[in-house]
């Protein structure tokens, strides 16, 4: 249109342009029409109106951005402040006289009475001053507000024509309104107008489409997706509309819309046809090459891209294409940009097709690169995508990347550059990263195998003869040596380190033989366990020394990088102690663990070691500090970088403990969520120490409910767990149940089936030779319990509870109470009630009365408080003919009469009633008989 090349007079006279009938002429002049399926985005039509308040309105993307619907569609509506000349611009438009002819044309078609004498350029080159002059002139007297719209303002190349409209911005009148859309930002004093507050921008970012306004142009297509396929696409396309469009035009006719968005680029030629055309083939044949050798990266930087063959001149064209929106913008606070995914496809798609077999050269290549840059895990990912596995091996092993594989947000990243290694890879590298990625994943058995594949290959490659000198190289780097110990450390024994008993002390035998139902034959417990301090645990303990000597040799800074290393230690120490039922030790190590994880990238581990803290006080019987470690563990996961598949299921089993411990109104029920909530977190089902305590918690809910054989099929069998602590916490919830169920042989066999150390198992077995009448059995079981140092606070009070029984049924009223008494100060300050809701009917008839005076009975209202759960628990079973015998006492019969009615001796009958006192817990017959109706045993 510009090449006509007529001269046009520049005088004050009205005149009209040469080729004012020409049909293009008037497309140029018009505001276009609304494209079908038209999405009115009103967030921004709103923000276009309230620019127009201003001189300047700039609307600035990337190509098929919507910038040109929006103004057009603003254009057409109710925003403009008044009449909108339109002026659509193209390459022929860049010389001043032609833009300006134009301009003043759009003017004149929206405004019929614009003032005369403005004129028109005197040449299709040159503008001239006065006719800008004249121009800014005639907007100071506008009646009204008037909006001038360039569209595609980037094909004015040069700098004389944003020359002339700074002009015209700085010397029009008030009403006067430019609103500009182009792919880059014209060469006007933008920063200026910025900071005068003349300038509103509307750019890429704001032009994307919401989640919202994809699915309304779906709609507008006739197509209802569900939300996760529109959310799936607005991710896929960053809301880019022209793609959008296309996309929606596609899926019209596919049948498998969600199929469509995974593959939208290889399945749509549309989409990447529009990038080649629109972007790619529009650049230099130097730029062209420097995208498609740098399309293997997810973001850019100058030096990586001449590193991948950009001829050293990667940051001018970069900056190029930033300034021209060509779909690379820069990461905002960095040197680094990044490409539109769907163009980044279209660029891979065309190097595979232009270049077949380079891209892993390329990913090669950068991977090293961005290694010296420090960028460790993208490094892996690109050594990876190249099969590169023995460098990936050795960069993850030398970065010591197996802590943030276990116990940082970047474990999911890690994990996945490693997910397409093959299990047969060789080398002891490889080996030992399959064997974190194993036991990032929980498989611990996974972990032991691959540990044992690292040494064999190790040992494969050191030096053989008679007289063997190891050479200098065989050994492994302090990082590769402190990978495998700490991995060594964390996944546990294995089958092959369990003792002949079949646990993992090797040289802790259990009691000896059952004689009448006793263990050891004589009411004692046999067996001279080590306390826990068996091969496993002393292997874990050196392996940690191992750890903790290796990091000393690596430099100060990789070691300050790699927090998570010490943090995982002690950790993996802490739980072996754990598992050994060395309570206090673990504590302590559990607590230099939380201290350990001092960056936001140990927030996992932080979580981890306050779950397995509290687990380990909430047994002990600190409760207040279990709830309060729990809660802050379970804190972390609110959004605070730890995510599901990181969680650790301890905190929810310590908050558990602490809700059955403490018995109160609704805690059982508390207790349920609690355990469920721990259930679904993957360490749970396959940590001995955690499953263990799952169990023994769905088992003493069952049992709370009266479910003693849902209680008995919640426990695996015996052996089933190697581990000496939760391997006791299973027996002694086996014996719980047995006694609920009036069964003191079993409860005896269950106890004899855990390592005789530790004063819990004592107790227990005290308690069911109480049950089954032999006191004195109990009282030295008792005394041998309460001098052992692990005595935990719940140990404590049952074990007084325990005597304080043994002293009632021998008549010794008072020692009970004070015994009681004991239990109930020992108790009160942790809210500790479990203890007593279990101990059986002859509890409550003594709480009644402690020490006989007024003010005994406060000492126990904490433990029957409003909200407590009754203290009753399941009692030994009846006899059939103890039945007979209570029901004749219900009809106040004396012991004769019964004698009579039963054909029974008098002590015989007398004989039963002391046994029905026995097992009610009480020592009359009017209690007898109410506590009988309580139970529904009458």
């Amino acid at each position: 249109m510009a090449s006509t090349g007529h001269a046009l007079p520049d005088t004050g006279a009205r005149t009209t342009l040469p080729w004012s009938g020409d049909p293009l002429l008037d497309a140029k002049l018009t505001v276009p029409a609304a494209p079908r399926a038209h999405v009115a985005r009103h967030r921004l039509l709103d923000g276009l109106s309230a620019g127009a308040a201003g001189p300047l309105t700039l609307i600035t993307g990337p190509a098929g951005t919507g910038k040109t619907t929006l103004a057009a569609a603003w254009a057409r509506g109710d925003g403009p402040p008044g009449p909108v000349a339109w002026l659509t611009l193209d390459t022929y438009d860049r010389t001043p006289g032609v833009f300006w002819a134009y301009v003043v044309e759009a003017l004149r078609r929206a405004l019929p009475r614009l003032p005369e004498g403005i004129g028109m350029p005197s040449a299709p080159g040159d503008a001239g001053t006065s006719l800008l002059t004249r121009l800014a002139a005639a907007t100071e007297r506008l009646p009204a507000p008037v909006v001038l719209v360039l569209d595609g303002f980037e094909k004015v190349a040069g700098r004389r024509v944003p020359a002339g409209l700074e002009f015209l911005l700085e010397h029009a009148g008030p009403l006067w309104r430019l609103v500009v859309t182009s792919r880059v930002e014209p060469l006007l004093p933008l920063h200026r107008y910025r900071a005068e507050d003349r300038l509103t921008e509307i750019r890429g970012a704001d032009l994307a489409f919401t989640p919202h306004e994809v699915a309304v142009l779906l709609r507008r297509h006739d197509l209802r997706p569900p939300d996760d396929v529109v959310q799936a696409l607005t991710r896929r396309t960053e809301g880019w509309a022209a793609g959008l469009r296309l996309c929606a035009l596609a899926m019209g006719r596919t049948d498998d819309p969600a199929a469509f968005v995974r593959s939208l680029v290889s399945s749509e030629q549309a989409v990447s046809g529009y990038l080649l055309a629109e972007v790619l083939d529009a650049q230099p044949a130097a730029t062209t090459e420097l995208l498609l050798r740098t399309s293997v990266l997810d973001r850019l930087h100058p030096d990586l891209a001449n590193a991948l063959g950009g001829g050293g001149d990667a940051e001018a064209i970069l900056a190029r294409l930033t300034r021209e929106n060509a779909f690379v913008e820069p990461v905002p606070g960095t040197t680094w940009c990044r490409v539109h995914p769907l163009f980044a496809e279209v660029l891979r798609t065309q190097l595979r097709i232009r270049h077949p077999g380079l891209a892993p050269h390329l990913h090669s290549r950068a991977a090293r690169w961005l290694a010296g840059a420090g960028c460790v895990t993208e490094a892996l990912e690109h050594a990876a995508q190249a099969g590169d596995w023995p460098y990936a091996a050795s960069l993850a092993l030398r970065q010591l990347l197996v802590g943030a594989l276990l116990g940082t947000p970047e474990a999911e990243r890690v994990a996945g550059a490693f997910a397409g290694m093959p299990s047969s890879e060789p080398g002891a590298e490889p080996a030992l990263v399959a064997a974190a990625c194993r036991l990032a994943q929980q498989d611990r058995a996974g972990c032991r195998t691959y540990l044992a594949v690292a040494e064999r290959e190790r040992g494969e490659r050191r030096p053989s003869g008679p007289h063997p000198h190891p050479r200098k190289d065989t050994q492994p780097d302090p990082e590769v040596a402190l990978t495998h110990m700490l991995l060594r450390l964390l996944c546990g024994p294995g089958d092959g380190e369990r003792d002949e008993h079949g646990q993992f002390d090797g040289h802790g035998p259990r009691g000896g033989g059952r004689g009448n139902g006793d263990v050891g034959g004589n009411g004692d417990v046999g067996g001279n366990g080590d306390g826990g301090d068996g091969r496993w645990l002393r292997a874990a303990e050196e392996a940690a020394r191992a750890v903790s000597d290796l990091q000393r040799q690596l430099s100060v800074g990789l070691v300050r990088a790699h927090p998570e290393v010490e943090a995982l230690r002690l950790h993996g120490l802490a739980r072996a102690f754990l598992g050994a039922g060395r309570l206090g030790e673990a504590r302590r190590l559990c607590a230099e663990a939380v201290d350990a994880c001092t960056t936001e990238a140990t927030l996992p581990l932080r979580h981890r070691a306050l779950g397995l803290l509290a687990l380990a006080e909430s047994t002990e019987g600190a409760l207040t500090s279990a709830e309060d470690h729990a809660l802050r563990a379970l804190a972390l996961t609110e959004g605070q970088g730890v995510g599901a598949d990181q969680c650790s299921g301890a905190g929810c089993l310590a908050l558990a403990v602490v809700a059955l411990e403490r018995d109160e109104r609704e805690d059982r029920e508390a207790a349920r969520r609690r355990l469920e909530q721990a259930l679904a977190c993957p360490d749970v089902p396959d940590d001995p120490v955690l499953a263990a305590e799952a169990a023994v918690l769905r088992a003493r809910l069952e049992l709370s409910c009266g479910r003693w054989e849902a209680a008995l099929g919640a426990l695996p069998g015996p052996g089933a767990v190697g581990e000496r602590w939760p391997a006791q916490r299973l027996a002694l919830t086996r014996a719980v149940v047995a006694l609920a169920r009036g069964d003191h042989r079993a409860a005896v066999a269950a106890v004899h089936d855990v390592p005789a150390d530790g004063p819990a198992p004592l107790i227990a077995l005290a308690g069911a030779h109480l049950v089954a009448g032999h006191p004195d059995r109990a009282r030295r079981l008792l005394d041998r319990a309460c001098r052992s140092p692990g005595l935990s606070l719940p140990d404590r009070v049952a074990a007084q509870l325990v005597r304080a029984h043994a002293a009632v049924l021998a008549d010794d009223r008072t020692t009970a109470q004070h015994l009681l008494v004991d239990a109930l100060d020992a108790a009160r300050p942790e809210r500790l009630r479990r203890p007593f809701t279990e101990a059986g009917p002859w509890l409550r008839h003594l709480l009644g009365g402690i020490d006989g005076t007024a003010a005994a009975p406060a000492r126990g209202a904490w433990l029957t408080a409003r909200g407590g759960a009754a203290l009753s628990c399941p009692v030994p079973p009846l006899s059939s003919r103890e039945r007979e015998v209570l029901g004749c006492v219900q009809r106040m019969m004396t012991a004769d009469e019964i004698a009579d009615e039963l054909r029974l001796s008098v002590n015989t009958v007398k004989t039963h009633l002391r046994s029905v006192y026995r097992k009610l817990g009480v020592s009359r017959r009017r209690d007898a008989v109410d506590r009988a109706r309580e139970l529904h045993v009458l």
